[in-house]
């Protein structure tokens, strides 16, 4: 196996080896539990502060039975990530056969559907069960991170309802926070950021009227990655605002995917672009370059529509697994083939250099294209498996912090890319000193072992 591939299948399995990255959003959700079977069913998470409260309304609740159900073993309730894994260890040991049943002080039962029953009729004539409630919650001195979950302890039974659940804090007596603890300071964290990226396409953009003798397709390529980018922050600053005053997004969530989709689509080919060395080093792809490329479009394609059903269905759905496998799939190739051309590339430069002396002197001062693979990988890793270690390892109060690396990452590796490749009227990279011709061959041995390591 080649040296070459092996950070490669590294990522792959790094990747592969994720979870699912705990969620920042939050917000009033409407859900619909149609015929499911399951008997725990996940609806929503969010991170309290010492005052916060719990709206829920259920309607249309019906059953797959007609018979007299024990109605005691269904129900709404809260949980921390800890209590739950405790409530199975209950379950386990059977010292308690439903969730409602724990008496643990971190699981809050919010609603039992025993009380569906209609209180008793003087007159003796049968009053139909309610099919739908409402209840409202002030969870005081119940900070944390808590998950809204649905218990179904009769095996077999279908249930269906319609779901509204809002969850907030209060940062002040009269007022409702609908974002969660740990993703409260985003709004403002997101602004900032736009601000950092339109200051950043405002310096590629000067620097390319000043140098534009010097100046490539892929610059400009560049400076519209930037701009989406910095849209898409604009977007997500925007969309969390709403959120976070009236747990809505108001038709900002659609931008913000619109945006994301296009900044997915754009990064991933200017990546894979550079790998090939268009437009600075050649100005064609090669047949299998051009494959890659339209491989990763439609790719992007499939992630977006996999993000999109991941935020929008919430976990309560039962294909929600199913598209978070999806997406972390695409995603996976996504970051493998943007690697390749990097590394064909430095495999064209070899071959040519053990033959060709001006070969050996450019594949030298190419050096760029190692760093840049080297730098590429760090990247991936990084916003993918680094990222997500830090939002399992940190306190629910700082979610956001894995947020602000990600996004300071993201930012560095585009300064990076910029100023590696910015357009310079002499490349120091592609320049040849015939002085160094003889020692350019004995010294390729040498920084390909180097590589190879």
């Amino acid at each position: 196996m080649a040296a070459s591939a092996r950070p490669i299948i590294g990522l792959a399995l790094a990747l592969s080896m994720m979870a699912v990255v705990p969620s920042v959003r939050a917000e009033i959700r409407q859900m619909e539990v149609r015929s499911d079977s399951r008997s725990i069913i996940p609806l929503d998470d969010f991170g309290f502060t010492r005052r916060g409260g719990l709206e829920l309304n259920v309607s249309g609740i019906s059953f797959s039975s007609k018979a007299d159900l024990a109605l005691s073993q269904l129900g709404f309730f809260l949980c921390t990530p800890e209590a739950w894994l405790r409530v199975l260890r209950q379950i386990r040991d059977l010292d308690i056969t439903c969730a409602l049943q724990s008496s643990d002080p971190d699981v809050h039962v919010v609603y039992e559907f025993d009380r569906l029953h209609p209180p008793p009729n003087p007159s003796g004539v049968p009053v139909a069960r309610s099919t739908s409630f409402g209840v409202a919650e002030n969870l005081t001195d119940q900070s944390g991170q808590f998950t809204l979950l649905f218990a179904n302890c009769l095996p077999n039974l279908r249930v269906s309802m319609s779901v509204r659940s809002a969850m907030f804090n209060f940062p002040e007596p009269s007022r409702r926070a609908f974002l969660s603890a740990g993703a409260a300071p985003l709004p403002f964290i997101y602004s900032l950021l736009f601000f950092a990226y339109a200051a950043l396409a405002i310096a590629w953009a000067a620097v390319l009227f000043r140098r534009r003798a010097a100046v490539f397709g892929i610059h400009y390529f560049m400076l519209a990655v930037i701009v989406l980018k910095a849209l898409n922050l604009l977007c997500e600053a925007e969309d969390k605002s709403y959120i976070e005053r009236t747990g809505s997004a108001h038709g900002w969530d659609v931008l913000f995917y619109i945006f994301s989709f296009l900044k997915g689509i754009s990064l991933f080919t200017l990546l894979v672009l550079i790998g090939t060395g268009w437009s600075f080093l050649k100005p064609y792809l090669q047949d299998r370059e051009k494959k890659v490329l339209m491989a990763i479009i439609p790719l992007q394609v499939v992630a977006n529509i996999a993000q999109v059903a991941i935020d929008e269905s919430g976990r309560y759905s039962s294909d929600w697994v199913t598209w978070k496998q999806v997406f972390l799939l695409v995603d996976v190739v996504c970051c493998c083939a943007v690697l390749f051309p990097i590394v064909w590339s430095i495999k064209n430069l070899r071959e040519a250099a053990r033959t060709n002396g001006k070969a050996a002197v450019n594949l030298m001062k190419l050096t760029l294209f190692r760093q840049y693979y080297i730098v590429v990988i760090c990247y991936i890793y990084f916003t993918r498996v680094g990222v997500y270690a830090l939002s399992n390892f940190i306190s629910y109060r700082y979610l956001w912090t894995s947020v602000v690396a990600g996004e300071l990452a993201t930012l560095a590796f585009y300064v990076f890319t910029g100023y590696k490749f910015r357009p310079a009227a002499h490349n120091p990279y592609l320049t040849i000193d015939d002085e160094e011709e003889e020692a350019a061959a004995e010294a390729l041995k040498l920084d390909d072992d180097a590589f190879e390591l």
